[in-house]
């Protein structure tokens, strides 16, 4: 028996040990892929700022100061906002206490609002004289609220939210080791890319990676410009909590055309107040702030990063975001580009291949 045919079963079986590690490993992490996925997507969003801090200030020794800074700002990211919005709610529970207790023993007359509706005014108006302006009525509707599905299921509540912990917090771990570690985990990147698919698999991580920056600036960066403008408008327009308002709509508006549900309910609000030309101030410029930032900004900072048509940004976003979840928002884009690059590679070998092998060609 000759080596080549002996070391061919052991390739296989090698092959084979690992795929099914591979598949075990994923299976083990697969509730903690997503804070991996996180992680990875935040360093990638990142480096090259970290990149040049650390141009500016070398590492010392340990490699601790930096990393632990880096992420400690991303970590307040995301921890402030939640922070906002948790104080605002907690100051509105005890206004939704005295409400309910209202209701139980005086019922709830109508407010004034209701008439000011420009649609469906008398209906509601006798919807809620029907529901909640009597006490045993405000009482039984109340009943039938604590019997709920969304109620009935809120004790699991507590649970996901301490799942989502947890994966924050290892999602805040592996940012560190990423940029701790993060020239030797690109270089073994590179190396096992180049084993596995050749000069390719590079030019491929690289797009995927320009993607990436291209999403970063074309969803987050915008998204919070667009809730910056509409927070000030807000403000003036007399929107109530507009702080609230306008870190709901930068965090919708990552979602191409997401903003319009958070300023459309911005604007009712302000017409249910009374306040017409509030509505259509914050309405008018909601639609032009949006229009703006979705046609023209969007597609120029993801179309130039991930060199794709804006319909298939769009469609690798709103699809990504079926699929994956938020997540989605940097994946999809990411495997479209992928998969765009794959094809005209495939398609200008073709044609070159077709340009010398044409049917009058003589194939030697």
């Amino acid at each position: 028996m000759t080596q080549d045919s002996s070391s061919r079963p052991q390739l296989m079986a090698r092959i084979t040990l690992a795929l099914a590690l591979a598949v075990f490993g994923a299976w083990t992490l697969h509730r903690y892929l997503p804070a991996l996925l996180w992680a990875a997507i935040l360093a990638i969003a990142v480096w090259p700022l970290y990149r040049r801090a650390v141009t500016r200030w070398p590492p010392g020794r340990h490699n601790i100061v930096l990393p632990a800074v880096f992420t400690l700002a991303l970590g307040l990211m995301f921890i402030v906002p939640l922070v906002i919005v948790g104080v605002q709610a907690s100051k509105e529970v005890r206004g939704i206490y005295e409400t309910i207790d209202t209701a139980r023993t005086d019922g709830i007359p109508p407010p004034d609002w209701l008439g000011h509706l420009p649609v469906g005014s008398q209906q509601a108006t006798n919807w809620w004289n029907q529901n909640l302006a009597t006490p045993d009525k405000a009482s039984e509707l109340l009943k039938k609220a604590r019997q709920s599905e969304f109620v009935a299921n809120s004790g699991q509540l507590g649970g996901e939210i301490a799942h989502r912990v947890v994966l924050f917090g290892f999602t805040l771990l592996t940012l560190f080791f990423l940029f701790k570690d993060g020239n030797s985990v690109t270089a073994q990147l590179q190396c096992a890319s180049e084993r596995a698919f050749g000069p390719s698999g590079e030019r491929i991580g690289r797009q995927m990676i320009a993607s990436v920056h291209g999403t970063v600036d074309g969803l987050v960066l915008v998204g919070l410009a667009e809730g910056l403008i509409l927070g000030i408008g807000y403000m003036f327009a007399g929107v109530p909590h507009p702080t609230l308002f306008g870190l709901f709509t930068a965090i919708a508006a990552m979602v191409p055309f997401g903003a319009a549900a958070v300023f459309g309910i911005a604007a009712l609000i302000l017409l249910t107040q009374g306040s017409v030309v509030g509505a259509i101030v914050v309405g008018v410029l909601g639609l032009v702030v949006t229009f703006i930032a979705d046609h023209f900004v969007r597609p120029t900072l993801i179309g130039n990063a991930t060199r794709l048509p804006f319909l298939w940004v769009l469609l690798g976003i709103l699809g990504g975001v079926e699929t994956w979840g938020l997540l989605g928002l940097f994946l999809g884009p990411a495997i479209m580009a992928a998969l765009m690059m794959l094809w005209r590679e495939w398609a200008a070998n073709g044609a070159a291949f077709g340009a010398g092998n044409g049917p009058d060609t003589p194939v030697r």
